[in-house]
């Protein structure tokens, strides 16, 4: 339940995240022994898995999957592949013991087709798929990589915006993106033009005071107070068998 994306070099490991590598307990009375896991089928023949495969401190890394150019059926369901959830709540379930078996999409080599663990022993491996704080997250490589020697000719520098003070970039940094800019490249919200004239907006007042904002608003006919808040309903994370 760790990614391959998940490890650093420069970053090791925390007792969470090793213990989840292994699949091994990493609190408890059972400290150190590793999950039980339910075998139901034959294992399968390592040497139909092998082509491309490297196994390595409880990581498996397959280089055979690959898609053309213009293949878009076969790009989406590589990305689909990689955003997918760490968690599939319709193969987790609750046994009459009350610990908790994550059925595995297909089986392993050795034959095992389910993981069975209580529910502290699965609540320390959803722990450990947490990033530790100030963690890059999305990792580049190739010639995107922060290192590479071809990044800069195919990455564009930062946009100059002649409206920005130059004091404002003093230190050489890139001057940061607008609220209004923000806006507009996430809800496509144009704050900066006016849908008739196409003239620029100007800001000719901030109102701030609650008392004369009420006014305003009752005075447009528009509601003063935000909308109550729906209660937040309960999602179950898996069934009881």
């Amino acid at each position: 339940m760790t990614y391959m994306a998940d490890i650093d070099p420069d970053n090791p490991l925390t007792p969470l995240q090793a213990a989840s590598c292994t699949y091994r307990i990493a609190l408890g009375p059972r400290a150190g022994q590793k999950v039980l896991s339910l075998r139901t089928v034959a294992g399968r023949d390592e040497k139909t898995t092998r082509a491309m495969c490297a196994d390595a401190h409880g990581f498996s890394l397959h280089a055979g999957v690959r898609c053309g150019a213009h293949q878009r059926k076969e790009l989406e369901r590589l990305c689909r592949y990689i955003t997918r959830p760490a968690i599939a709540n319709e193969r987790l379930k609750c046994d009459g013991a009350g610990n908790v078996v994550l059925q595995l999409k297909s089986p392993w080599r050795d034959g095992t087709t389910h993981i069975v663990m209580s529910p502290q022993e699965f609540m320390q491996r959803l722990a450990a798929l947490v990033p530790r704080p100030r963690l890059h997250l999305i990792r580049f490589h190739g010639v995107l990589a922060p290192n590479a020697g071809l990044r800069a000719a195919i990455v564009p520098g930062p946009a100059h915006n002649v409206s920005v003070p130059a004091d404002e970039d003093a230190h050489g940094a890139p001057a940061r993106m607008g609220w209004a800019r923000l806006l507009k490249r996430v809800f496509d919200l144009d704050l900066e033009h006016c849908p008739q004239c196409g003239g620029d907006f100007r800001i000719i007042a901030a109102i701030e005071e609650p008392a004369v904002i009420v006014k305003i608003l009752t005075h447009l006919g528009l509601p003063a107070r935000a909308p109550p808040r729906s209660p937040a309903q309960p999602l179950p994370l898996f069934q009881a068998a």
